[in-house]
């Protein structure tokens, strides 16, 4: 099942500051705001321009899955796999300017955009909007938390890697984004105010392709300059079974 939504309350009165509640995201995070095409090659792969402004969708805080839960499919969907860089929000950031943006972040998490491609293929044929092709639940596995400190002055030279069965089936660069993590934040907050616990996802390279009910995915965030491993995910991919798209 979907991760549980627990009880949040802020960790200290006063002003807004980086506390656990950042670090418990999955519980106390308001929102999961993505960011579509921000990996050149990726949008190539698609057959999609690169955009000229951030492409922006939400997906809902149920659709969170904590490491090591299952990826539930809807009957009839072709599931394809996203790995990403997760930006954790640490302190409320309203138009906050690209350069004091990263103050605004409490820490980092490895997350995979689970997308039903068929039904977002349709949407965009359609010109309606992506919600269910991103939303269902369990769409959003995500690792642990990874301090910021953990990361440093590196989030601009991660490595993203993601295989099925095994198989590497994407690996990436965060240098080769097309928006950096702090003008993401400085664009988005200046459309939607992010609070405490909310999600960046900051878009995915190249190599998506389908995953199917029996398969396990497996990634990896690491720190290019020195290889440490900062957070890992593991998510079976299995059938759903209730609701309309149960198998």
């Amino acid at each position: 099942p979907p991760a549980a939504q627990g009880s949040c309350r802020s960790g200290s009165a006063g002003p807004p500051t980086m506390s656990s509640r950042a670090s418990r995201f999955v519980e106390c995070g308001k929102k999961i705001v993505a960011v579509g095409r921000n990996y050149s090659e990726h949008a190539a792969e698609l057959g999609n321009a690169v955009p000229k402004s951030p492409l922006l969708f939400l997906k809902p805080t149920t659709s969170f899955v904590t490491n090591g839960g299952a990826v539930l499919a809807p009957k009839g969907c072709e599931v394809h796999h996203e790995v990403e860089l997760g930006v954790v929000i640490g302190k409320r950031a309203t138009a906050v300017s690209e350069s004091a943006a990263l103050d605004h972040v409490a820490g980092y998490c490895l997350a995979l955009d689970m997308t039903a491609r068929d039904w977002q293929s349709e949407a965009k044929k359609k010109g309606t909007p992506w919600s269910m092709a991103k939303g269902w639940d369990t769409s959003c596995p995500v690792s642990a938390f990874v301090g910021k400190d953990l990361v440093g002055g590196s989030v601009g030279d991660l490595d993203l890697w993601l295989r099925v069965d095994g198989d590497e089936r994407q690996r990436g660069n965060t240098r080769d984004m097309i928006f950096s993590v702090p003008y993401l934040l400085h664009y988005i907050s200046s459309v939607f105010t992010l609070e405490e616990g909310d999600v960046v996802l900051t878009g995915t390279p190249s190599g998506v392709g389908p995953v199917a009910p029996g398969q396990v995915i497996t990634a990896g965030l690491a720190r290019a300059s020195d290889g440490k491993s900062l957070a890992e995910v593991r998510a079976p991919v299995e059938k759903r079974a209730t609701g309309l798209f149960a198998w």
